[in-house]
């Protein structure tokens, strides 16, 4: 019987075919053919997506803290969790002021082409800079009172409000914990039946996949600007790509092999499927089902951990984002300002960038929205957003591969210090 391509060749034959097709549709002008006739089917992919992201949370966490019958273990699951997203956060940030200190990707860019793009991309940047000062004006401490739902059926509908889900779902699970086992069993049983079913409608989804990033890439290619204005963004593009390429092939496989001993090809190669569909959908969480698919499956992490690691970093853990956030800033900088950023200045972008990637929500282009803050903040001009909004789309993507890629490493990593990572597990 003939063995049957893994998915992930399959996902990145359509990436590619989706880019040749709309290449050449492009190039015939039949642009409206693909937006009216081709995207849709990519909308239906990420919908569907997004559709099974919130079950799969809820039941997972469910059955994942009701099997650890300990508050003490939640509690140092969670501790070092955080710990971890922490730390990943700031050097992602780090990383990408220091690349942009060096590069001066900002120095590049003429009067013309930056005349050029604050025209053409003003009106996205205004309602991004709308957006952001209704945030700020919520007020400090207005992020940890979103964490906290008034209606948790309204927060259940919305997948903007995982962070209150995961709140929510958090206390269930404490509470079937708590209570006498005899009582929490049909309830356990009852979510651990749901969640083999919510797995295996994930597996019928994904055989839409390769289709659905077809449509989306062919989508990207007809929609992206021409290529004389992604040119002149070009040093401030490599910037960033160099940053998150050293994270994902660098950093990350340093950080498994110092805690875990796993080889980085073998991780790498699990995920893959993760990576390549979070650089189609640009969204950390429609891509969460299969990140929690090749963890649990391919990684050989126990769901007690993954079901808890993975949905929070997909709400609160976004590096590819913050080394974004820096590298853009420092851009906007060299381009606009006549003066070079002092070091408490940039020192304060590390920390407005990693309370920002928080802030973050898991879904694409939100971490613009996100960099009016950190601009702001370290007094640069927020109007220069539209130098960096024609080349967004491309950088969304692979920054969206870096934080899928990052949750699935501190997953592991914290699945090897309690003990519940099963090497066996083949890839």
């Amino acid at each position: 019987m003939k063995k049957s391509l893994a998915l992930h060749w399959k996902i990145l034959i359509g990436i590619l075919f989706g880019l040749f097709f709309g290449l050449m549709m492009k190039n015939l002008q039949l642009n409206d053919f693909v937006i009216d006739w081709i995207k849709p089917f990519g909308t239906i992919f990420i919908n569907m997506l997004k559709m099974i992201a919130v079950p799969l949370i809820v039941v997972s966490l469910i059955v994942g803290l009701a099997d650890l019958k300990d508050i003490s273990k939640l509690s140092r699951l969670g501790g070092r969790t955080v710990v971890f997203y922490l730390f990943t956060t700031v050097f992602a940030v780090s990383l990408g002021l220091f690349l942009a200190n060096v590069i001066k990707p900002g120095s590049y860019i003429n009067q013309e082409a930056r005349e050029s793009l604050l025209s053409n991309f003003s009106g996205d940047a205004s309602q991004k800079i709308e957006l952001a000062q209704k945030a700020k004006e919520s007020g400090p401490l207005q992020p940890l009172v979103d964490i906290v739902p008034e209606n948790i059926f309204s927060a259940l509908s919305d997948n903007a409000s995982m962070l209150q889900v995961i709140f929510f779902v958090i206390l269930i699970g404490i509470g079937l914990i708590l209570i006498e086992e005899e009582k929490a069993k049909p309830v356990v049983a009852f979510f651990k039946g749901m969640n083999d079913v919510i797995l295996k409608i994930i597996d019928l989804i994904m055989l839409f996949s390769p289709y659905g990033v077809f449509a989306l890439m062919a989508a990207l290619m007809v929609e992206i600007p021409g290529f004389s204005t992604l040119g002149a963004l070009g040093i401030y593009g490599l910037t960033v790509l160099l940053g998150l390429l050293i994270m994902t092939f660098l950093f990350y496989p340093a950080l498994l092999m110092l805690f875990t001993k796993m080889n980085p090809i073998q991780f790498l190669k699990a995920i893959a499927p993760a990576q390549l569909l979070a650089f189609s959908t640009s969204s950390s969480a429609a891509t969460l089902p299969v990140t929690m698919e090749c963890v649990t499956e391919r990684l050989g992490v126990d769901e007690e951990v993954s079901s808890f690691v993975l949905p929070l970093g997909a709400t609160v853990n976004m590096d590819g984002t913050s080394l974004y956030q820096a590298v853009a800033a420092i851009f906007i900088a060299q381009a606009m300002l006549p003066y070079p950023l002092d070091f408490a200045t940039q020192l304060m972008i590390v920390v407005t960038a990693t309370l920002a990637s928080i802030g973050s929500a898991a879904v694409p282009s939100a971490g613009m929205v996100m960099l009016v803050i950190v601009l702001g903040q370290a007094g640069i001009p927020e109007a220069g957003l539209a130098l960096i909004f024609a080349i967004d789309r491309p950088l969304d993507m692979c920054r969206t591969v870096v934080n899928v890629t990052s949750d699935a490493t501190v997953a592991t990593i914290i699945a090897k210090s309690v003990g519940k990572l099963n090497h066996e597990q083949k890839v």
